[in-house]
């Protein structure tokens, strides 16, 4: 992938603003177009939707959608990493996706190794932490150790943290993390939302400000379901392997415009923009 990215955001007044050169927003404090670098969100979530309808739109077999999905994933990683978002979460494999056709299964199980291999080693040149969330027990040897070497080699990255939602399933990683605090020592009468946050699959994420969902689907199908509490969404009509720059651009865009209150009244709200300003990515 290349380093420079030309990020084309419209505003919801129709305006555009440009990010890129060198993997940096040419910004002195507000980026062109009027666009606060505070309100580009700390951590953007996406459920990555629409790979099977791409193909069958165009008379191919499913595996040919997957296989144009991993450009959108190429494309959406670079874009996000130049804007300036510290954390991004895809959503790869849901433990509903065991469901499908073995022949679809097999097939995403491959392109999950071949990802790792021809992506992580430029994510880890970029300075960019690779995370797994999920179950990995029911994923192949092959697979789990990829998983394990990845995220080995990236873990001091601080650029930009990518979490893959792989073998996941939000309500799986709740009570997952119950039990794990109650493994832990915590009494059941003394459980508290500090105690099961500290107990998820990865505790350093940050809730997304911003969950994304492609293809037109209006739901977050078991997705993050603990951490995105009050994140902002955005439905986009495109299906994922049509998902690009701009489009990115448009959400970042729509996010921007939004007040986000948290439950305060809307005088003393918090203006869109990062939950958390700062922490580690």
């Amino acid at each position: 992938m290349g380093l420079r990215v030309r990020l084309k955001v419209l505003s919801s007044r129709g305006r555009a603003f440009a990010l890129g050169g060198g993997g940096r927003a040419k910004s002195r404090g507000v980026f062109p177009g009027g666009l606060d670098p505070g309100r580009i969100p700390f951590h953007v979530a996406i459920i990555m939707d629409g790979n099977g309808r791409w193909a069958q739109r165009r008379h191919l077999p499913v595996a040919a959608g997957h296989r144009a999905g991993t450009q959108a994933v190429r494309r959406v990683i670079e874009a996000s990493r130049d804007a300036g978002i510290r954390q991004l979460t895809l959503y790869s494999f849901s433990t509903e996706n065991w469901n499908r056709p073995q022949e679809e299964i097999d097939e995403l199980m491959r392109l999950h190794v071949e990802m790792i291999d021809s992506e992580v080693p430029e994510l880890h040149s970029n300075d960019c932490r690779v995370a797994f969330v999920g179950n990995r027990d029911e994923v192949s040897d092959e697979l789990r150790t990829k998983m394990g070497e990845a995220e080995s080699l990236t873990a001091e990255n601080q650029r930009m943290t990518l979490f893959i939602a792989f073998n996941y399933g939000g309500r799986r990683e709740i009570v997952q993390a119950v039990r794990d605090a109650l493994a832990a020592g915590v009494p059941p009468h003394a459980l508290a939302e500090g105690d099961i946050a500290s107990h998820l699959y990865a505790p350093f994420m940050k809730d997304p400000d911003l969950v994304i969902r492609t293809s037109g689907e209006l739901r977050l199908s078991n997705f993050l379901t603990w951490q995105s509490a009050y994140s902002e969404l955005y439905f986009s009509e495109r299906l994922w392997p049509d998902f690009d720059e701009e489009e990115l651009a448009r959400a970042l865009a729509d996010y921007a415009s939004r007040e986000r209150r948290f439950g305060a009244r809307a005088a003393t709200s918090r203006p869109g923009g990062r939950e958390q300003a700062d922490g580690v990515a």
